[in-house]
């Protein structure tokens, strides 16, 4: 088994399957574009194991706390990892964490989105280690399709 793989199965965590939207729903776009030695992973929700939209729903700070915010956050990340490995193969490509830019969907007054996004940063540091998994991170607070708590986007590099 694939070093990534084995320490989510050793964290107790599953990748979910693809994101199912609504009938009517259109994605004209790639989850993950692939370009050299480049991924590029567009914005992804947090989804259950089935790839139904995970809950809660809501803005951070309003109907959703900023310790669920966390959580939703995780769960982006590994809807990330699951679309990157449907693209590359093996999560064990990946060389480096380049990129995160987090969109946190936030109430009017709630200002601390990167305690938020912390959630997506803190497992895949967990899962790649700082020399493979730190990288460059952006959170900001916005709308966010779906109501979803979290919405990020990551660009990785991968072997050749």
């Amino acid at each position: 088994m694939a070093i990534i793989e084995q320490r989510l199965a050793e964290m107790g965590l599953e990748l979910p399957e693809p994101l199912k939207v609504r009938e009517g729903l259109r994605l004209p776009f790639a989850w993950v574009r692939l370009r050299g030695n480049r991924a590029y992973i567009s914005g992804h929700v947090a989804c259950n194991r089935d790839g139904t939209l995970a809950n809660p729903l809501g803005k951070v700070g309003g109907e959703v706390s900023p310790e669920e915010g966390y959580a939703s956050a995780r769960l982006v990340a590994l809807s990330h990892l699951a679309s990157l490995k449907r693209a590359v193969g093996d999560l064990d490509r990946v060389t480096a964490w380049l990129r995160v830019f987090a969109m946190v969907n936030v109430a009017p007054d709630f200002n601390e989105t990167p305690l938020v996004t912390n959630g997506y940063s803190d497992l895949i540091l967990e899962l790649y280690g700082p020399d493979v998994g730190a990288h460059a991170r952006s959170s900001i607070g916005m709308a966010i399709p779906l109501n979803a708590p979290v919405n990020c986007e990551a660009e990785v590099e991968i072997d050749g």
